[in-house]
């Protein structure tokens, strides 16, 4: 016999129980021997139904064990599931069930397909100097009237029709300095104003922005925007369609102000948290370590004559 290490009960023990419930009751029993009064009656059981075989411990292995794909039907599986075949209609060609199908196809490494096509290389780039290009980008928030479901947990907390308001951001390709702003919508004469401000906050910092890269949103293929550039004499490059990667900064700048800005804290309310914009923007820029620039944040790659302008 091979008891349980924490078992309150041998064969002998179960036995003594049986005796005393008996002589005491199932409550006296239960409690002498250490065990609850659903465990003594449960070994009262099986003595009657059994006898003392009844008292020894039992296999744990299940009653009914799950079936296994025959060997068989392994290659046919295999090879339709090789040339793309569903598992509804592998296990229907071959006539069984469909758990078991899926279970032999997911320990061989086939439960999900593979794309059909292969993903692009990734291709990393970094332009040599401070404004040789800079991207802009955009990310709708929800509007903030009370603390939300992302900070509580409870999707009870959530308040609809208060609206959006959208980030805006600039980030040099280089230098990964950043600038932003908390605006109403991202509409052209919004897009265009925030392009205007971002151009001077780089320019105090002798930052000469020469490309701009975006996506092709109708804000940035808008004639304003269009016409600010050329007063900038700044060459305008757009993203490939459906493609976000390839404004991957500006992408993952986005991600990291989610993360350490917008659903950082329990704002209470909209204004708090662009306010609170300001100062991660500063930590940003001038303290956090950023991985890509050998764990240096990015005021780092500004020329040192440029650092006193980055503290105002």
């Amino acid at each position: 016999m091979n008891s349980h290490e924490n078992a309150r009960l041998t064969v002998h023990g179960r036995a003594r129980l049986v005796g005393r419930i008996v002589e005491v009751g199932v409550v006296v029993a239960a409690t002498e021997s250490g065990v609850s009064v659903r465990t003594a009656c449960k070994w009262k059981a099986r003595f009657e139904r059994e006898g003392l075989p009844g008292l020894r411990d039992r296999s744990s292995r299940p009653h009914r064990l799950r079936g296994a794909l025959s060997e068989s039907f392994r290659g046919q599986a295999l090879a339709l599931r090789q040339a793309r075949w569903t598992i509804r209609a592998i296990a229907d060609q071959l006539e069984q069930p469909y758990a078991t199908v899926r279970r032999y196809l997911a320990g061989v490494g086939l439960g999900r397909l593979p794309p059909m096509e292969v993903p692009p290389p990734v291709r990393r780039y970094e332009h040599p100097h401070p404004g040789s290009m800079l991207h802009l980008d955009t990310k709708k928030l929800g509007r903030i009237e009370k603390t939300g479901h992302r900070i509580t947990g409870d999707r009870r907390d959530h308040t609809r029709g208060v609206g959006w308001e959208v980030l805006h951001l600039a980030i040099d390709d280089h230098s990964r300095l950043g600038y932003t702003e908390v605006l109403v919508d991202e509409r052209k004469d919004t897009t265009t104003g925030f392009l205007e401000r971002a151009l001077a906050w780089f320019s105090e910092h002798g930052v000469t922005v020469e490309r701009l890269m975006t996506d092709n949103g109708s804000a940035y293929r808008s004639k304003p925007f269009a016409d600010a550039l050329r007063t900038h004499a700044i060459r305008h490059v757009f993203t490939r369609p459906y493609t976000p990667r390839t404004n991957g900064k500006a992408e993952r700048f986005v991600q990291t102000a989610l993360r350490e800005w917008a659903y950082a804290h329990a704002y209470t309310h909209s204004t708090q948290r662009a306010q609170h914009l300001a100062h991660w923007q500063h930590f940003y820029n001038h303290h956090r370590k950023h991985s890509a620039l050998g764990f240096n944040p990015p005021i780092s790659r500004i020329p040192l004559n440029n650092v006193s302008n980055l503290n105002s």
